[in-house]
């Protein structure tokens, strides 16, 4: 079984459903609201676990009702929330608004999660014990690093989400061995709109790279070989959220088992298409019988 080790965001996303999302200082009636465990981190760590990996996350929560619920879910999910800590103070949320088409706008509140700007011996050694490392920017740039540095000097291999987007260091750069933007990350990381053009600049910066192109499926490209874009299923999208990082999950699987890259990013896509079809995030991650038999 792949080791995979989380180091990221545990939040609470409250989510809001509504036709049409709101223009700048317009209101709208929306048709559902729910809470939903999610987090870039621990929603990567629930899609890892689901697809079949041995998953260990890495964090924070609050002691609040939030904090509970986020440590409960990622454990029903099988994931190891041994050095997920309860710091004092609120659990980190998302707002998240969905409109009719699937599409969605976020803001997030980092609490709990803005504590962790560090990692230490434990964390380390959990890093070393895994087989692969996977990295969002939802902790403090601190702590992706320290993260990331402790992998590549463990022969860890590790791969980066870089979302919210933000300027990387070249200390982070130098130890990532696959950067996964998705179109809009891709092109403000390279200055390129074009994902190919985007490939090529960010490739100066990183071995490998993933761009995921929602429906048009994702462009994979490495150093010294020709970038091939991997068409998605034909699906109908009831909600987006959650879909990148269930990628994401599923791939560090396939990735962790050796499988070759089109056969992996084939099957990270077919996860990615199963979790767009159901409404929520975590909740909405298939399990790996479902993504064998897409």
């Amino acid at each position: 079984m792949t080791g995979i080790a989380v180091l990221g965001s545990t939040n609470m996303d409250l989510v809001t459903y509504v036709a049409r999302a709101p223009e700048l200082g317009e209101t709208v009636t929306g048709r559902e609201f729910r809470t939903v465990p999610g987090g870039k981190g621990a929603n990567q760590a629930v899609a890892a676990a689901r697809a079949g990996g041995d998953v260990m996350m890495i964090g924070a929560v609050g002691d609040d009702e939030y904090g509970a619920e986020l440590r409960a879910g990622l454990e029903h999910a099988g994931v190891d929330t041994d050095l997920l800590h309860t710091v004092e103070g609120p659990s980190g949320t998302a707002h998240i608004v969905v409109d009719d088409t699937g599409g969605n706008a976020i803001v997030v509140i980092p609490g709990a999660n803005g504590t962790i700007t560090s990692i230490g011996p434990g964390e380390v050694a959990a890093i070393a014990g895994a087989d692969l490392l996977l990295l969002q920017l939802e902790l403090p740039l601190s702590a992706v690093v320290a993260g990331a540095q402790a992998a590549r000097a463990h022969g860890v291999r590790t791969i980066l989400t870089p979302s919210p987007v933000q300027e990387l260091p070249p200390e982070l750069l130098a130890v990532v061995d696959v950067l996964v933007p998705n179109e809009h990350e891709a092109a403000a990381l390279s200055g390129c709109s074009e994902p190919h053009a985007a490939a090529e600049v960010l490739l100066h910066r990183v071995p490998e790279v993933v761009i995921t192109l929602g429906a048009k499926g994702c462009l994979y490209a490495a150093r010294d070989a020709e970038a091939v874009l991997f068409p998605a299923p034909e699906v109908e999208a009831v909600d987006t959220t959650g879909a990148g990082d269930t990628f994401v999950g599923a791939l560090s699987v396939a990735f962790g088992e050796g499988r070759p890259v089109p056969e992996a990013l084939a099957w990270a896509s077919s996860a990615a298409a199963l979790c767009v079809q159901r409404p929520g995030a975590s909740t909405s991650m298939p399990y790996r019988s479902e993504i064998d038999g897409a």
